[in-house]
C-alpha cells in the first residue's frame, strides 16, 4: 500500500469537523468538487467509504470515525512538534463512552479504572437518557453505553449487551436515623425512605417487597438520580434504597451505614455495544475486566 497522502487526509479532516462540504470549501476558498475529489482519492487509497450522505447531510461511516480519530492524533502531533519541539509521549487512543445520567458515578469510575490516567488514552464521557445515548451508539459517535437495563434487540437495532455486574440493593442511612435498629420491617415502618422513581427495576422490586410485608412506608423523596439519592441520604432526609456501590465512600468512613440488604432486589449494570467491523481495542480491555465489580 502506498504511503498515506496527508494532503487528502487534511481535506477529509476539515470536512469531518465542519460537518458540511460546502462550508469547508468556502472556508478553504476551493470548489466543492475539488474537495470531493481529494476525499474520494483518500477513500480509494484506504479502501473504505468515509462518509455517507443522508439527504443533504454528511455522516461519518465507521471507517470514517476511525480515520477521524487518527487524523486528530496526527494533526495534534504536528501542532505539538511545531509548538514545542519536544517529545510529548506516544500516540494517544480515544474512547467515547456514554452513560445513563442516573447511573452511579462510583460505577463509572470502577468501569474506567483500567484506563484512567494512562498518558496514551483520552476518555470522552457523555451522560444522557437511554434513547439519546443508544442513538449516538448506532451513529458510531460512542463506543459503548453504560445502562442498568439491557435494551431490546432486533434486526433493526442489533445491540449487544455485556452484563458487567449485579449489585445487591440495601437500605442505607445515617447513624442518627438508624440508631441500633437493624430490623428491615421495623425500619421501613418507622423511618422515611428515599426511593428511585416508579419505572425503575429497583423500585418495582421494592414495591413488591413492602406489599409482601404489608407495609406502607413514608416516602421522603422519589429521585431519578443516584447522585442526588446519595446527597439526600447523607443529609439524613431518609433511608435510601440503593446499591451500596453508590455510597461506598460514605460506608467506608461511617458517615452512612448499610442497615439491611433487601431480599431478591438487585441492580444490574450493562455495557451496550453494536457489532462493528473495527471495534475500539480499548473497549475490549474494559469489558474483559468485569470481574472487578464482584
Amino acid at each position: 500500500m502506498a504511503d498515506l497522502n496527508y494532503h487528502h487526509l487534511r481535506y477529509f479532516w476539515a470536512v469531518a469537523h465542519d460537518g458540511n462540504l460546502t462550508r469547508t470549501a468556502e472556508r478553504l476558498n476551493l470548489s466543492q468538487s475539488a474537495v470531493s475529489v481529494q476525499i474520494r482519492r483518500l477513500e480509494e487509497q484506504l479502501g473504505h467509504s468515509l462518509f455517507e450522505r443522508r439527504g443533504r447531510q454528511l455522516f461519518l461511516t465507521e471507517a470514517g470515525r476511525i480515520t477521524l480519530d487518527h487524523a486528530d492524533t496526527i494533526f495534534a502531533a504536528g501542532r505539538e512538534l511545531v509548538g514545542t519541539l519536544r517529545e510529548q509521549g506516544g500516540t494517544r487512543q480515544i474512547i467515547r463512552i456514554g452513560a445513563l445520567a442516573t447511573l452511579s458515578r462510583n460505577f463509572h469510575i470502577q468501569f474506567l479504572r483500567p484506563i484512567l490516567g494512562r498518558p496514551d488514552v483520552e476518555v470522552f464521557l457523555r451522560s444522557g437518557n437511554t434513547a439519546d445515548l443508544l442513538s449516538d451508539l448506532q451513529a458510531q459517535n460512542l463506543d459503548t453505553v453504560l445502562i442498568n437495563r439491557p435494551p431490546s434487540r432486533d434486526a433493526v437495532t442489533p445491540f449487544v449487551s455485556h452484563r458487567l455486574a449485579e449489585q445487591a440493593v440495601s437500605l442505607v442511612g445515617t447513624p442518627r436515623l438508624l440508631g441500633a435498629e437493624r430490623s428491615l420491617a421495623r425500619l421501613l415502618a418507622t423511618q422515611p425512605v428515599i426511593l428511585p422513581t416508579p419505572e425503575t427495576g429497583v423500585r418495582i422490586g421494592f414495591d413488591a417487597l413492602i406489599d409482601r410485608l404489608g407495609l406502607r412506608p413514608q416516602i421522603a423523596a422519589e429521585v431519578d438520580d443516584m447522585a442526588m439519592m446519595r446527597l439526600l441520604a447523607r443529609d439524613g432526609v431518609g433511608l435510601a434504597v440503593l446499591p451500596p456501590i453508590v455510597v461506598q465512600d460514605e460506608l467506608t468512613t461511617g458517615r452512612l451505614i448499610e442497615a439491611a440488604r433487601l431480599p431478591d432486589i438487585s441492580e444490574t449494570f450493562h455495557a451496550v455495544t453494536i457489532k462493528r467491523r473495527f471495534p475500539n481495542p480499548l473497549l475490549a480491555e474494559l469489558l474483559e475486566q468485569s470481574d472487578r465489580f464482584a
